[in-house]
């Protein structure tokens, strides 16, 4: 079967006084069936995160419109998408005379595969059928205590120190970028990039329940209005955008005017 992508970005302000999340997903300009989503999380004082996150998308965006999938690599779109970035923003520190910081994670959809990448602590999810799969690993203090097995991930919601990143882009150190990918994709396939904004306020089972049950849209919605009540007046920006894949019948062939009768050949 064939099938049809389902997508959409949203974000909300929450209780801080600017929105320094920033999200898209964007069409490549000439190649059918290739898309990309981005999502930035940025971090430094007034103005200096939501200038590090504009930065992320636009790099990703402006790579992506000179994506060539028959000459490069998708990884290399992705990792240099990140790294390209992180050195615009190291050098806007001398401009503006401020610390930008931003977390990234991208999603690019290909028409045979789907590949992800991400520095810092937005995530990635990947869920089939109303199932959970996979998430991507932060790179974080308390993602570095759990992997140990110093502390549970019950305990890295709660932990002091839950906030410290081990990498970031506009660090002063080289960042750390993972990228995955999959050959596989499958109708029930759903994506959500996110930021932690959104995602600590959901564990596994209901992430992946409230996106299967509902359109990309509707899902984004939902998930956004629980995270606002549940915040208790002291949410952070949150942003996700939502990629699914659904299966699509096709199209019946015209069936023949009655009376019509195939001569044999």
């Amino acid at each position: 079967m064939a099938l049809n992508v389902d997508a959409c970005a949203a974000q909300h302000q929450g209780d801080r006084k600017e929105q320094q999340d920033r999200v898209a997903i964007y069409a490549h300009p000439k190649r059918h069936g290739v898309l990309l989503a981005v999502l930035a999380d940025g971090m430094g004082g007034h103005t200096g995160g939501a200038l590090a996150a504009e930065q992320v998308v636009y790099t990703a965006k402006s790579n992506l419109e000179h994506f060539a999938p028959a000459d490069e690599p998708a990884e290399v779109l992705l990792e240099n998408s990140m790294r390209e970035a992180h050195t615009m923003i190291r050098a806007s520190r001398f401009m503006n005379e401020k610390e930008p910081h931003s977390t990234a994670v991208l999603l690019l959809v290909q028409p045979d595969r789907v590949i992800w990448g991400h520095c810092g602590d937005s995530r990635l999810y990947r869920f089939r059928g109303g199932q959970f799969l996979a998430r991507s690993v932060d790179h974080s203090y308390v993602e570095f205590l759990v992997e140990t097995g110093r502390i549970t991930a019950e305990q890295a919601l709660t932990h002091s120190k839950r906030n410290v990143l081990l990498s970031c882009l506009g660090g002063k150190d080289e960042p750390k970028v993972t990228v995955e990918n999959t050959s596989e994709l499958r109708g029930g396939d759903a994506y959500v990039l996110c930021s932690d904004g959104l995602w600590a306020y959901f564990d596994d089972e209901e992430f992946s329940r409230i996106v299967a049950e509902n359109s990309a849209r509707d899902a984004c919605e939902i998930l956004i209005d629980k995270a606002r009540r549940r915040a208790g007046g002291g949410g952070d920006n949150l942003s996700l955008a939502i990629v699914k894949f659904v299966e699509v019948a096709p199209p019946a062939k015209p069936k023949p005017p009655a009376g019509f009768v195939r001569r044999p050949r």
